[in-house]
């Protein structure tokens, strides 16, 4: 049996799924809005699956909250003022705690911002991708490059001084120039934190139906690396693989599940990892994926929203430790891996031998953390701490939305 002297924070996780247009790389669950948005009767639904989950996690304090989609900048204001009440009434949120809401600039108004940050959301991610019409076109993108720039600035008017700029490279046919030219208008509007990653071609999306050429190896490693020199020029400090940011404004909320921290989601689709001190599990609950389905759960009080639930071996809980917490770029603690999976780290002494030789990870102190190699080299690093007859995991890391 696993042990824990202290749980890992819970984080609070909010699945809104719908979207004006599904983009074509987009592989999470979001569902075009066609009709009118079921506001009441959804928020209804988040606020009893909530009610439904609380007894799992009675006594522990919310950590932080991440409202992603889809698009949760759709929804009204009135209906999330509604949605924090109860949230409120069943949680006691602290004072001051980081509530992110994704964005994307087809969606922005002054005084519906305004409110939204009355409500106490106090950080937003915008989903830019890229500032060329052309790319932002070719990736289904509802908003032209003015508009962008017009919602970063909305956005500040409205208050949010936490503020996440979405990028992508490596887009069909970008050019070096121009994959330099995003992240140069992205610095221009002087975010606090930018979200700079590779375009991939994920299972069951219309881009892996239908590839695009994108550029070459080459391109894209000069377009990374690059960036990222520019981003470091500008003060962005990369502190995750894909994650830069000003100094005091990384994203905590993000940070607790690369460090294999609990989190609760409520809505469709949602995925929850709770860990349980008494009987030693680790836990992994999901939600009904589609809509109609999860708010059908309400009805009647059945409370019928799990898709489905498993118990986390200790084995699994190592490996999805490394394979979050070894992107951030200063790595993790030792004690705080025993205390966030339950077990020794002993057991993988092997693998971390075997990574040090090889040149891929480093130890100082009580602190292990991939060398630059290692950054790069990732998966290959990642692959010492998986049985050889496991390349993949029966679950999926890092599911829940996409900064």
């Amino acid at each position: 049996m696993r042990t824990f002297t202290e749980l890992p924070p819970l984080a609070l996780y909010i699945h809104i799924p719908w979207c004006v247009r599904k983009c074509p790389y987009c592989d999470f669950n979001s569902h075009e809005q066609k009709d009118a948005l079921p506001e009441d009767t959804y928020v209804d639904a988040l606020l009893s699956d909530l009610a439904a989950e609380m007894p799992r996690v009675w006594g522990r304090t919310i950590s932080s909250v991440f409202i992603g989609g889809g698009t949760p900048s759709l929804f009204s204001a009135k209906a999330l003022e509604n949605l924090f009440s109860g949230i409120r009434a069943l949680t006691a949120l602290p004072p001051n705690i980081e509530v992110t809401m994704e964005a994307n600039p087809g969606t922005f108004e002054q005084e519906k911002f305004k409110d939204f940050r009355a409500i106490g959301i106090n950080r937003l991610s915008i989903g830019v991708q890229s500032f060329n019409d052309q790319h932002l076109k070719t990736l289904g993108r509802i908003h032209a490059a003015d508009e962008a720039i017009r919602a970063v600035e909305i956005a500040k008017r409205a208050g949010f001084d936490e503020l996440n700029i979405d990028l992508m490279f490596g887009l069909p046919e970008q050019t070096q120039a121009q994959a330099l030219a995003d992240v140069q208008t992205a610095v221009s509007l002087v975010p606090s934190h930018i979200s700079y990653y590779e375009l991939t071609l994920e299972p069951n999306t219309l881009f892996a139906k239908y590839p695009p050429t994108l550029p070459k190896d080459d391109h894209r490693w000069q377009m990374q690396d690059q960036g990222m020199q520019l981003l470091n020029d500008n003060g962005y400090k990369r502190y995750e693989i894909s994650a830069f940011a000003k100094a005091g404004h990384k994203c905590k909320h993000n940070y607790n599940y690369w460090l294999f921290g609990d989190y609760l989601g409520i809505g469709a689709g949602a995925h929850s990892k709770i860990t349980f001190a008494n009987t030693g599990d680790i836990v992994r609950r999901w939600k009904h994926k589609q809509p109609k389905r999860y708010m059908q759960g309400n009805e009647s009080g059945k409370l019928d929203f799990i898709g489905g639930e498993n118990t986390i071996d200790e084995q699994d809980s190592a490996i999805e430790f490394m394979m979050n917490a070894l992107r951030l770029n200063d790595g993790f603690e030792i004690p705080v891996f025993e205390q966030h999976t339950g077990v020794s780290l002993n057991h993988w002494q092997t693998a971390i031998d075997q990574a040090m030789h090889k040149g891929l990870l480093e130890q100082h102190g009580f602190e292990l953390k991939a060398t630059e190699r290692g950054f790069n080299f990732l998966n290959d690093l990642l692959e010492l701490f998986m049985p050889v007859e496991q390349k993949t995991l029966s679950y999926p890391i890092f599911p829940l939305h996409k900064e």
